[in-house]
């Protein structure tokens, strides 16, 4: 008999992250979307819009950590999107998709604590 890879007894190879990562970017998504509406809500019902009003929205210590969860949702949700592009499209070799996975994490890091020095100074 044939063995043709297929069942319960294949043969399975690789990081098996692929309904993690699924997920990972689905719930970030949701979390990206619950904060748009939420701050399209705050805009829509807001009457001040210069820089005092919206200086205001973001001095409420719920709007920062609700803004800063949304950034964290988007630098998670590209950096499964970034390693699986590295991994799939741009390149075989393991060092040089380890000197990008090291180049992109590294920027969405330095990004990260970009995010939070600027919402906590408002």
């Amino acid at each position: 008999m044939a063995n043709n890879n297929i069942g319960p007894k294949r043969l399975v190879v690789g990081a098996h992250y692929g309904l993690r990562d699924w997920l990972a970017q689905r719930v970030t998504a949701i979390v990206m979307a619950l904060y748009t509406i939420i701050l399209l809500v705050s805009f829509l019902a807001g009457s001040n819009f210069s820089y005092e009003g919206w200086a205001g929205l973001f001095a409420r210590q719920w709007f920062k950590i609700a803004t800063f969860v949304a950034f964290l949702a988007l630098f998670y949700h590209a950096w499964v999107g970034m390693r699986d592009v590295w991994m799939d499209y741009v390149t075989k070799s393991v060092a040089l998709r380890l000197v990008f996975q090291v180049a992109t994490l590294l920027w969405l890091v330095g990004c990260a604590g970009w995010a939070a020095q600027i919402i906590w100074r408002v």
